[in-house]
């Protein structure tokens, strides 16, 4: 028998996680969203079962089984699985554990830190005393690590919320109009919204949004008119924001500006120019090595665009690169806006 397996096939199961400290303060929609993203593993008899989680940035737990802990400077405590200090991380104890040992075959469940950390931090932002109680379903680990909230401090989650209206809609109310000013800035809490847009005098309908998705972006980060319309598919509930708010909290404190000069050093060292005018436009003069994503396409290229590349958004005036920028860096991605666009690098006119 091998020392350690790997993950089993087997899935970790909320109520697994919820005998557990301290993931049994989590609500129950958090708890399955942590049991997608935690690992099981079997562990041998008479193995050592923190040794291969040394130095990783993960929780070990124990489900199942007895454990021998071994601290630094002398001293053990035997740990059964699911029961009083079994229900605590093995590898995050007041003294550091030296090493450890399987006293029987035992089951782990291992959780990345970050996202506990996460989780259970958000988790309590949806319960708090904000002044506007939110569903926890806009604070999935999805819409955590790459949607609306996914770039802001927790400090800053809580002043937004705190900003942010509640609308009850109908299911065939219009929120926003193709065409129109922006005014407002919207989050869909519960409910599903279709987003169509006239093409050739037929409307056309380019997605359907879900509880976390975010819309009316666009007009408010590059003051330009709504690009689509947007309507309620089912009755729901949305958390509206005003431009001036949008601004201060979500705008510019995701748009990280840099001048020409400061761009051409970042790609030298790597980062990539991103172009986001018209395929027509970017033909004629765009900037040496350039990606071309046009701003209306700009949410289908998420899966496509390497997150660990850093990428600096332009267009010709920093409008619609603004926007641009707002969507990417709103979704985790790491990005840089052309202040001023080319006009401002001197090129382009």
């Amino acid at each position: 028998m091998t020392a350690q397996s790997s993950t089993a096939a087997r899935r970790v199961t909320p109520e697994q996680l919820a005998i557990l400290a301290p993931l049994s303060a989590l609500s129950a929609e958090r708890l399955r969203d942590l049991a997608e993203v935690a690992t099981l593993e079997h562990v041998a008899r008479g193995s050592d079962p923190l040794a291969v989680h040394k130095g990783a940035a993960r929780a070990v737990f124990l489900l199942q089984g007895e454990v021998l802990l071994m601290f630094e400077g002398g001293g053990t405590l035997v740990v059964v699985g699911g029961t009083g200090d079994g229900r605590l991380p093995l590898n995050r104890r007041a003294t550091p554990v030296a090493r450890a040992r399987a006293i029987s075959e035992a089951e782990l469940i291992c959780v990345d830190d970050e996202l506990l950390d996460l989780m259970v931090t958000f988790d309590q932002f949806a319960e708090g005393e904000t002044a506007l109680r939110v569903s926890r379903s806009i604070f999935s680990l999805a819409n955590l690590r790459h949607g609306v909230f996914a770039p802001l401090p927790p400090a800053r989650i809580a002043e937004l919320l705190a900003r942010f209206e509640k609308v009850d809609v109908k299911r065939g109310d219009v929120v926003i109009r193709e065409g129109e000013e922006g005014d407002y800035y919207y989050v869909i809490e519960t409910g599903r919204c279709r987003v169509e847009r006239v093409v050739g005098g037929v409307n056309v309908a380019l997605a359907e949004l879900k509880s976390g998705d975010a819309f009316g972006e666009e007009a408010l980060a590059s003051d330009a008119r709504r690009n689509a319309t947007v309507s309620l598919v089912t009755d729901g509930r949305l958390l509206r924001l005003g431009k001036a708010d949008f601004k201060e909290l979500l705008g510019e404190p995701l748009l990280q500006r840099l001048s020409y000069a400061e761009g051409l050093e970042r790609v030298a060292s790597g980062a990539a120019w991103l172009d986001v005018r018209y395929p027509s436009e970017y033909r004629y003069d765009r900037l040496p090595g350039a990606l071309n994503v046009p701003l209306n396409e700009v949410r289908d290229s998420f899966p496509v665009l390497d997150r660990t590349r850093e990428y600096i958004v332009y267009c010709q005036s920093g409008r619609r690169s603004s926007a641009a920028a707002f969507l990417f860096a709103q979704r985790g991605f790491q990005v840089r806006l052309l202040e001023g666009g080319l006009w401002a690098a001197g090129r382009g006119r």
